[in-house]
């Protein structure tokens, strides 16, 4: 197994390269100037050029390029235009409000998804099958800001339930909203994926073997039919526990969440590129991170997968 992870790792570098290498062009062809953005419309000539010096934007595009390259490489993902934070570690900052959102809503989409799933593809063609499965259409179809801003206003604003944005200093009576709205798509996409291939694996002969020998129908729906479907289910539950983690930008913006996707929207508007470029960064690698697990994890599902 040591030897596939530092082979994913190696694989990983080239796919860090291109990420970094267009998100670079990306912001060099974007139109501003950063030093005019920090220094404000009524400088001088004098120190604008001052401010571009020491911020290397006086050299020529393929010296800021690698000079890009050497910083990252010491994990140094430069300085805000904005605030002079460093950007590493405005992320170690608001990673922790980031993982404790995503990782509450993937809790909440996995038990409900898995549930759903496994009850829709044992009672199939039933009212809960067909009832659940246009719920989780509906999910999937939602957009998340229309999903966000429509909790607002009926548990927010309309019966004041629940308070409405904000961290509230980690009360979760405010993490309820964002959780739910989070993970509203992943629970429909988990909850159809888990349906199909249960569905798939029911119908497999050593099923109707267990039934044959007189196995209680719990024993078989858990112990035999999901475990066998559980190798689809979590690989999208780890592709979207990187997604939740990198793509929570609208919920963190609808509701005023200090985690990084709010930074990396408080980043465009400001035009802070070191920021942009930090933030896609670090959700490349979350991704590669996530995908690694999956993959590892598949060994400890089914023991006949060998990593040589």
């Amino acid at each position: 197994m040591f030897s596939y992870v530092i082979r994913k790792i190696l694989y990983s570098v080239p796919v860090i390269w291109g990420v970094v290498t267009v998100v670079f062009i990306l912001m060099a062809v974007v139109p501003g100037d950063p030093a005019r953005l920090m220094m404000g419309q009524r400088g001088d000539p004098a120190t604008l050029a001052r401010i571009r010096a020491d911020l290397g934007l006086d050299l020529p595009l393929h010296r800021q390029y690698f000079r890009f390259l050497g910083d990252m490489a010491r994990g140094d993902l430069g300085t805000s235009y904005r605030n002079n934070e460093r950007v590493t570690t405005a992320l170690a900052s608001r990673f922790g409000a980031t993982l404790r959102l995503a990782f509450w809503a993937m809790v909440v989409a996995a038990v409900i998804g898995v549930a759903a799933g496994i009850l829709s593809a044992v009672k199939q063609y039933s009212l809960f099958d067909y009832s659940a499965m246009f719920i989780a259409i509906s999910g999937v179809s939602a957009p998340v800001f229309w999903v966000g801003l429509l909790l607002l206003l009926v548990f927010a604003y309309g019966f004041h339930i629940i308070p409405g944005v904000g961290y509230g200093d980690g009360d979760w009576r405010y993490l309820v909203l964002p959780v739910i709205t989070l993970g509203v798509r992943p629970a429909a996409l988990i909850a159809r994926l888990t349906r199909s291939c249960m569905l798939e694996v029911m119908s497999q002969d050593y099923i109707r073997t267990a039934r044959a020998k007189g196995l209680a129908e719990r024993v078989v729906i858990l112990k035999h039919a999901f475990k066998n479907a559980l190798i689809p289910v979590v690989t999208i539950i780890g592709t979207q526990v990187a997604e939740l983690l990198s793509g929570a930008v609208l919920t963190e913006t609808i509701f005023a969440w200090p985690g990084v996707g709010r930074l990396a929207v408080e980043a465009l508007v400001a035009r802070d590129f070191p920021m942009i470029r930090g933030t896609v960064i670090f959700m490349a690698l979350l991704f590669l991170v996530a995908n690694l697990l999956v993959d590892l994890s598949y060994g400890f599902i089914d023991p006949r997968i060998r990593y040589d």
